[in-house]
């Protein structure tokens, strides 16, 4: 009896240490942060006229470390892309806005000397359509498409976790199908963006 006692007692104290070892080096992988910057996005393979739009990006971070080097990130974005639709006969422009909750997943490789790069998969949920231009719930609400991205990453005190990144989207689906017999409606979006981070 004793010695099955031993043993049980054996065996809890070793899956509680193991547990705690587990979930303990899980954390210490674990980092967060916030990040914002600027968006210059347009529409690709549009068979009609459009110039870039100025938008905006903000959201939360999640870190994963998986190496000295390696890492995977994941991010919840607010952020806003589209274009300006160019009308030649009246020589006017319109803004087609479109707001996103944004969630880029990427893998990152971290150089020793601060240097970063990215390549990921970006899925994006439609907030807001384009409003006051004309061209209302034309948007689908699902849209995805691959990224890339370089940056620079502080790695010593006192700017420890401060960065900043550049990156490209390059979306893989529609934006959205206009009611038009005369609008080829398989465009898609790009977006280029240029970040500041902070990693907690």
């Amino acid at each position: 009896m004793k010695k099955l006692f031993l043993i049980c007692l054996t065996i809890t104290v070793t899956q509680v240490s193991f547990a705690q070892g587990f979930f303990g080096s899980i954390t210490q992988r674990l980092s967060f942060g916030l990040k914002a910057g600027g968006n210059y996005s347009n529409f690709t393979n549009a068979d009609f006229d459009t110039e870039g739009l100025a938008g905006f990006h903000a959201g939360a971070i999640i870190n994963f470390k998986l190496s000295e080097n390696w890492s995977v990130q994941e991010e919840f974005l607010f952020s806003t892309q589209g274009a300006k639709i160019k009308d030649n006969l009246l020589d006017t422009t319109k803004d087609l806005k479109l707001s996103y909750a944004a969630i880029p997943i990427v893998l990152k490789y971290h150089s020793n000397i601060g240097i970063y790069g990215e390549l990921g998969f970006q899925a994006n949920m439609l907030i807001e359509d384009a409003k006051n231009s004309g061209f209302e719930n034309f948007a689908d609400k699902i849209d995805a498409g691959a990224l890339a991205g370089f940056g620079y990453q502080f790695r010593d005190s006192p700017l420890k976790g401060l960065g900043i990144g550049a990156r490209y989207y390059y979306g893989l689906m529609d934006v959205g199908k206009f009611n038009s017999s005369t609008v080829k409606p398989d465009f898609k979006n790009s977006t280029a963006q240029l970040s500041v981070f902070y990693i907690f």
